[in-house]
C-alpha cells in the first residue's frame, strides 16, 4: 500500500504542485493509500449555490442535471461546481481504513458525513439514484476518499441521516455566529429562511438575548412566514438581497443609520455584497457564509463607500461545529420538524 500526504497532494493530476481543492483535476481511482479512509457513499449534499447553478443551467430538468453532475465528477474526479467552485458533503459507509490513518478508532461499518468538501474530495460515482430538487440532495451509488486530515463526523444514532447531512453540512455558519454575536447586538440575516439560515437565526437569537435584535431579510414570503412562527427573529423584512438601497433603506428603519453590528449573509445568488455592507456599522463584521460572493466586489465595494468594516470569508469549518449543529436541532422542536420536512 503506497504512502499519501496528509492533505492529499498525492491524489492532484491537474496541475502538479497544488492542493486537492484549487486542482483541476483529482485521481478518483478507489484503491486506498496507506492514510485513506474509503467510504461507499449514499448521499451528497450538493452546496447551495452550486445546486441552483446546475438547476438553473438545466431548467430543474433532472436528467439533464444528472449528465451534468456526472460530467463534472467525471472531468475532474471530485464534485466541484466550476461556475461557482463549491461542493457540498456526503454521507456514507465506511469501507476500508488505511493503516496509517489518524484516527483508528474510525471502523469499517461506521457511517459518517465528511466535514470537508466535495471540491477536494476524489469522487466516483457508479449511478445517480435521485436527484431532490427541493433540498439539494442527490443519491448515488458510488465511493469517496477521506485523506488524513478530512473532517468527519459518525452519524448520531438519535437523528435520521439525512436530516443530519441536512445541518451539518452547513455547521460552519451558526458556529461561526456563535463566536461572533454577543449579549445585546443588532445582528441581521440575509437570507434567513433557508438551511444554513434558520441554523443562524436560532443561535443569534441565542446570543443577543432580550436587549438584542435578530433582523431578517429573506426574498421568499414562505420563507419568510416560516421564520416568524417558528419566533427565529424579532423583525422580518420580505426583499430581494440584490436591491441594495431597498435592503438599506428596510434595515435601517430598523436599526437607525448606525446599522448592525453584525451581518450574516447566507444567500446563494450573485451580487448581494454592499447590502450586507451598507447595512453594517463601521467597526462591525460581515460574515460571508454564501460561497455566491464576490471577495473582490466586497472588498472594493467597501472602500468605494467608505465603509470601515470586517469581512470574514465563509469558513465552513469551526472547532465544535458540529456538535454545536446537531445540538440546535436537539434544542429545538421546531426547527427539527421542518428539516425533517424539508430532508428527510
Amino acid at each position: 500500500m503506497k504512502a499519501g500526504n496528509k492533505y492529499g497532494t498525492h491524489r492532484v493530476l491537474e496541475p502538479k504542485g497544488t492542493l486537492p481543492q484549487p486542482a483541476q483535476k483529482l485521481d478518483n481511482t478507489m484503491s486506498i493509500y496507506d492514510n485513506e479512509v474509503l467510504i461507499d457513499v449514499q448521499t451528497l449534499n450538493i452546496d447551495s449555490a452550486s445546486f441552483t447553478q446546475v438547476k438553473g443551467a438545466c431548467d430543474a430538468d433532472t436528467a439533464k442535471m444528472e449528465e451534468m453532475i456526472l460530467s463534472i465528477v467525471n472531468s475532474r474526479g471530485k464534485m466541484q461546481n466550476p461556475v461557482t467552485g463549491s461542493g457540498g458533503m456526503l454521507i456514507g459507509t465506511v469501507k476500508e481504513v488505511g493503516p496509517n490513518f489518524p484516527n483508528q478508532d474510525l471502523k469499517v461499518g461506521d457511517k459518517v458525513a465528511t466535514l470537508v468538501s466535495l471540491s477536494l474530495t476524489p469522487l466516483k460515482i457508479n449511478k445517480i439514484k435521485n436527484i431532490n430538487l427541493s433540498n439539494d440532495q442527490v443519491d448515488i451509488d458510488g465511493q469517496a476518499i477521506l485523506f488524513a486530515s478530512g473532517l468527519y463526523a459518525v452519524l448520531p444514532s438519535d437523528l435520521p441521516e439525512k436530516l443530519a447531512l441536512a445541518a451539518l453540512d452547513v455547521a460552519g455558519a451558526p458556529a461561526q455566529v456563535d463566536r461572533l454575536v454577543k449579549e445585546g447586538d443588532t445582528v441581521c440575516i440575509i437570507g434567513g429562511g433557508g438551511k444554513s439560515g434558520v441554523l443562524c437565526c436560532y443561535q443569534a437569537m441565542k446570543k443577543v438575548g432580550p436587549k438584542g435584535k435578530v433582523i431578517v431579510v429573506e426574498y421568499s414570503e414562505e420563507n419568510a412566514k416560516r421564520i416568524k412562527d417558528l419566533g427565529l427573529a424579532t423583525d422580518v423584512i420580505v426583499g430581494d438581497a440584490t436591491d441594495v438601497m431597498n435592503v438599506y433603506t428596510e434595515v435601517t428603519a430598523i436599526t437607525g443609520e448606525e446599522g448592525c453590528d453584525v451581518v450574516i449573509n447566507n444567500v446563494n445568488v450573485a451580487s448581494t455584497e454592499m447590502s450586507s455592507i451598507l447595512i453594517t456599522k463601521d467597526r462591525g463584521c460581515v460574515y460571508f457564509f454564501s460561497m455566491a460572493t464576490s471577495f473582490s466586489k466586497a472588498a472594493l465595494g467597501a472602500e468605494g463607500v467608505g465603509k470601515d468594516v470586517d469581512m470574514i470569508v465563509g469558513n465552513g469549518y469551526a472547532i465544535g461545529h458540529a456538535d454545536l449543529t446537531l445540538e440546535i436541532i436537539r434544542e429545538s422542536a421546531g426547527i427539527r420538524e421542518l428539516f425533517e420536512k424539508l430532508y428527510v
